[in-house]
């Protein structure tokens, strides 16, 4: 009985706000399975905004759409909502 424990992010969205900025919502799975047979998955989320200090902590994978959607402009509303508040 060997028992596995795998953590990937199996989804990826990226969502424009009403205050007119994109933010990326990663979720990520962590699968126990034994033999190769999954028993459990279990999901953890959590979102990305242009402020953030991504850099350090994200995935190639996330990194990837981090850099198409948090443009000039993404990161100029992004600073324009959070000067509002």
């Amino acid at each position: 009985m060997a028992l596995t424990k795998t953590t990937k992010n199996d989804k990826i969205e990226a969502l424009t706000l009403a205050a007119g900025y994109p933010i990326v919502q990663v979720r990520q799975a962590t699968i126990i399975a034994e033999d190769g047979v999954e028993i459990s998955r279990t999901f953890h989320r959590r979102v990305v905004t242009p402020g953030d200090d991504f850099l350090a902590e994200q995935d190639a994978d996330v990194m990837a759409i981090i850099q198409a959607v948090f443009d000039a402009d993404a990161q100029a509303a992004y600073a324009a909502a959070q000067a509002a508040e």
